[in-house]
This record gives structure tokens, C-alpha cells and sequence, in this order.
């Protein structure tokens, strides 16, 4: 499918955000909260599985040719941990509550939905806010289809693989606005920024990353969209959003890898 003008694979990505968001929150609150603690647990293990898919890109041929067998979990490995170390020292997890948990109150503020509310309600719903956004960015952002869909559209080579991760997203976000509410309407902004960037990059360079490194980035992410499966079924609470900077390092990484073996 080609596009009419670059972008537009984002933009339809980005409205079914917003509508499968605005329709899980009109529907969330009549769902009782075993439903909605189901439907957490479902997500949980779905994100576990969109991980998994994600993870076997470590096993990608063209990664392995460019950095050599065995080095494409060494490579993820090093990322994690220094994408983890950086992201620790600059406090980025710390950083997203404060900045979500702004958000969360001016939008609570201008739909009345604080009224009433104790101090424990609206730490919950803070909490809430910060875990469906953080959450669905992640799920929404990280992923080949993300890369390789944003830099096509770019490219002007078609819109398919965008217009496939919309329908995916959009019920997505539905399952996940039914439970954290308006934090998962917001990740369309998300969206919006990181797909309108790559394809910008797209349209700007041509061809942003070989196949090995994208290969490598999106094993990486795979891994971090596990870390959210295990917050989600709440097993442990990884600090994922201080892993970020991995999703930098890792084809920064491979590049060097190639540039030794070269």
C-alpha cells in the first residue's frame, strides 16, 4: 500500500491509539476489578510472548554474520547493562513518574477525576497512570515493525507493515485503557514522536540501520518488553524505564563489533 505522504502510516497508527484507548476507558469502569485484574494478567502474558518473538531476532542470520557466532547475546547483554548503567545514573525511571505523574494531574485536574478522591486513590491512580503509559509506550514503540514500518513509510516504499501494527495497537490499547485508563491515551503521543523521528530519519538518509543492527536493537527490546510482562503479572517490578538507553547502545555496539572484526 503506498502512502499519500510520509507519515501517514503513523498518523493512522497513532489515531488507533486513540480510538482503542478512549473506547477501553469508556468500558473500563464496568468491568469489576477481577476482570480488570484478568485482563492485566492476559496482557502480562502477551507481552511475555511479543517479547519472546522479539528475542529470537538474537538468532537473526545477518546479525551473526556481521558480528561473528556467539556475539549477538554478548552484544545484548552489553547493551542491557550499559543502556541500564546510564540510565540509572541519569535517573530516567525516576524522571518518567515525576514527568507522567505531572501529566497524570493536569489531566485529572481538567476531567474532574480527582474530586473526592483520598490520598491513597490518588496514589493509586498516579501509579496507574504511570504503569499504563510507561507500559504501552514500550509495547507500542519498541518492535521491528516500528523500525522497519517507519523507515518504509519514509522510504515511500508502502504502508503495510504500519498499517498492520495499527490494528494490532489499537486493540491493544483498548485491553489496556479498560485497565490503566488515560495513561494508555497518552502513549499515542509516544507514537507519534518516535515513528514521526524514523521516518523523518527515513526520508532524510534513505536507509538508517543494516539488518544486523536493527536485529540487535530489537533483541534488546524484546527483552525490556519481558521486564514489563513481569511487572504486569507482578512478579518483579524491573526498573525498565532505566534500560532505555539500551535501545541506543545496542546498534551502537554492533557497529563496533563489526568495526573490531573488520
Amino acid at each position: 500500500m503506498r502512502a499519500g505522504f510520509p507519515g501517514l502510516g503513523t498518523l493512522i497508527n497513532v489515531v488507533a491509539v486513540v480510538i482503542g484507548a478512549l473506547v477501553g476507558m469508556a468500558i473500563g469502569h464496568r468491568l469489576p476489578e477481577r476482570t480488570r485484574a484478568v485482563v492485566t494478567d492476559c496482557l502480562g502474558l502477551v507481552t511475555l510472548l511479543v517479547a519472546g518473538l522479539s528475542c529470537v531476532s538474537v538468532t537473526d542470520a545477518s546479525l551473526a554474520a556481521a558480528v561473528g557466532p556467539g556475539v549477538p547475546v554478548l552484544i545484548v547483554l552489553g547493551s542491557l547493562i550499559i543502556g541500564s548503567i546510564v540510565g540509572s545514573l541519569l535517573r530516567i525511571e525516576e524522571r518518567l513518574a515525576g514527568l507522567a505523574g505531572a501529566l497524570q494531574t493536569r489531566v485529572a485536574r481538567r476531567m474532574h477525576s480527582a474530586d473526592g478522591e483520598t490520598p491513597d486513590e490518588a496514589h493509586a491512580a498516579r501509579e496507574r497512570f504511570i504503569e499504563g503509559w510507561l507500559t504501552a509506550s514500550l509495547l507500542f514503540c519498541v518492535g521491528p515493525l516500528t523500525i522497519l514500518g517507519s523507515i518504509s513509510d519514509g522510504l515511500g516504499r508502502g504502508i503495510d507493515q504500519l498499517v498492520l501494527k495499527s490494528v494490532l495497537d489499537g486493540f491493544a490499547a483498548l485491553a489496556f485503557a479498560s485497565t490503566f485508563g488515560v495513561g494508555v491515551l497518552l502513549s499515542a503521543l509516544s507514537v507519534a514522536v518516535i515513528q514521526g523521528a524514523l521516518t523523518v530519519v527515513g526520508v532524510q538518509l534513505g536507509s538508517v540501520l543494516p539488518d544486523a543492527h536493527i536485529a540487535a536493537l530489537t533483541a534488546t527490546g524484546g527483552l525490556m518488553l519481558a521486564g514489563i510482562g513481569l511487572r504486569l503479572l507482578k512478579i518483579r517490578d524491573i526498573p525498565v524505564g532505566n534500560m532505555l538507553p539500551a535501545l541506543v547502545v545496542a546498534p551502537l555496539l554492533t557497529q563496533l563489533v563489526v568495526v573490531i572484526r573488520g
